[in-house]
């Protein structure tokens, strides 16, 4: 029996990298999964890998950023699962310029996908989370304790060089956050946040200036210099970048029902780096 059976899960990102070792992690425990990625095959091989732990996933294909895509992955846990219990926003990217050289597009592009897509997934589930609350109450039942958490950064808590755009967005992640706490607590959900520090991805290990990631057709820089990488390896009291393995950790223990009265919280998962 897993501390997760019965329940159903959308995570957004879930097709590559951190996103995937979140969905990975609570289908290992018992949640169905509704697997998201832009591409079709990433999507597909974490469905694979998580029907392969004896769980079931279906995949909802798609950018969190188009017009009606957060009623589609919703109603996509409803039709295959039956309901939803719990919603991890982690899908983004980074987009990086000195604010000075930051066009409108780089800004609202990272805005959109790190803080407007959250909040339209989070409209979308409303419906759906209050009439299982309202239907529980009417039926004499407990209401089951229902699990939200966004992902910020600890760029999004103390800023950081060339990125306002990201940081700003992070930090409205933060008041997202506490505001659906502080919303749908009357619905018995809980609303995290877990800010990632240095997380070893594609997005950082590349080579500044060689790597690139494709996102809707904008070929965007990725990666760090190596001699930054060192430097920020060396402020982190760990004293090395976190696994998307460990990041997918620090989300799982919002999801399980040890934490099922803590919201409205940001739990840094940095290695003990203090910005």
């Amino acid at each position: 029996m897993g501390k997760l059976d019965g329940k159903v899960a959308i995570v957004t990102g879930s097709g590559r990298g951190i996103g995937r070792e979140i969905a990975l992690k609570l289908a290992g425990d018992g949640a169905a999964v509704v697997v998201n990625d832009l591409d079709e095959a990433p999507a597909a091989e974490t469905v694979a890998a998580i029907e392969a732990l004896g769980s079931r996933a279906v995949a909802c294909v798609g950018s969190v950023t188009d017009d009606g895509f957060a009623e589609r992955y919703v109603q996509a846990a409803v039709d295959a699962f039956g309901g939803l219990d719990i919603v991890v926003n982690n899908a983004g990217y980074t987009w990086d310029a000195v604010v000075q050289k930051m066009s409108d597009e780089q800004w609202d592009a990272i805005l959109d996908v790190h803080l407007k897509a959250p909040f339209r997934i989070l409209r979308a589930a409303q419906p759906v989370i209050s009439a299982a609350a309202k239907a529980a109450q009417a039926a004499g039942e407990p209401v089951p304790c229902r699990k939200v958490v966004n992902i910020s950064s600890i760029a999004g808590l103390g800023g950081n060089v060339g990125q306002a755009n990201y940081a700003a967005a992070k930090a409205g992640v933060t008041g997202l956050t506490k505001t659906l706490a502080k919303e749908w607590g009357r619905y018995n959900v809980t609303v995290n946040a877990v800010a990632f520090g240095l997380i070893l991805t594609r997005l950082t290990t590349g080579s500044a200036g060689d790597s690139s990631i494709e996102v809707e057709g904008r070929h965007i820089k990725v990666g760090m210099n190596p001699q930054l990488m060192s430097t920020m390896e060396a402020m982190i009291p760990l004293g090395r970048g976190g696994t998307p393995a460990e990041a997918a950790g620090a989300v799982y223990l919002f999801c399980i029902p040890e934490s099922d009265y803590v919201s409205g919280q940001t739990l840094v998962a940095g290695g003990g780096f203090v910005m």
